[in-house]
């Protein structure tokens, strides 16, 4: 029970400094801001089904693709730990970061289109590289324990539910967080998730072997 408590904390907190569902649901207000109510409903709802279809994705198969390409996964753990950290420090001085948020060229051009259900909403506002690589990571970390990984699975369901009904209410997320409630949220959870990337660096040069290779050589 405590392994389960333990992880999903862990889940949870990750997937929502990853994904960051207030932070999106306030750049998909101001996206959509010339799109009917119906229209902005509909293209959240796609958005989060899109999304939530890459996620699950990388989540069952993710560990499965790391193997076919020969990548460890104490390799993974340390490109993963390292990206989510630069995400977090992103995080904690209220920068952009193409992690989580789209870039400068990819918001132009998708202040042009009508339909953002797809680009940017479901990726890389949702489901983005960050988002990618944790659900990868967490999956991992709960490997050959199947209540832990249908834990993790159900940690990112909620924080996907949670973001969908953030996006239906996107408006008035925009309207009472605003941008320094945005930044505080931001800065908070940056400081967890960076302690949770340097956990995962640890545990990935552990399980390399590197430096008991090298002290042993």
């Amino acid at each position: 029970m405590d392994v389960v408590i333990e992880t999903a904390g862990v889940a949870l907190a990750t997937l929502f400094a990853t994904i960051s569902p207030v932070d999106t649901a306030a750049m998909y207000a101001a996206l959509a801001a010339e799109n009917t109510a119906e229209q902005r409903r509909s293209m959240a709802v796609r958005g989060i089904i899109v999304a939530t279809i890459i996620l699950l994705l990388f989540a069952l198969f993710g560990e499965a693709l790391l193997v076919r390409l020969g990548i460890s996964l104490a390799a993974w753990r340390t490109a993963g730990g390292i990206l989510l950290l630069l995400i977090a420090i992103d995080m904690v001085f209220a920068r952009e970061s193409g992690g989580t948020s789209t870039t400068e060229a990819e918001a132009t051009e998708a202040a042009n289109k009508q339909d953002i259900a797809v680009f940017p909403l479901a990726t890389p506002l949702i489901a983005g590289p960050g988002a990618m690589g944790a659900v990868i990571l967490l999956m991992a970390d709960a490997q050959g324990d199947v209540v832990a990984q249908a834990t993790v699975v159900g940690c990112l369901l909620a924080i996907l539910l949670l973001t969908l009904l953030l996006l239906l209410g996107a408006t008035r997320v925009q309207k009472y967080v605003g941008v320094t409630g945005l930044h505080v949220l931001n800065r908070v959870f940056g400081v967890v998730l960076a302690a949770l990337a340097v956990q995962f660096i640890f545990e990935g040069i552990a399980q390399s072997g590197l430096f008991s290779s090298v002290l042993g050589g």
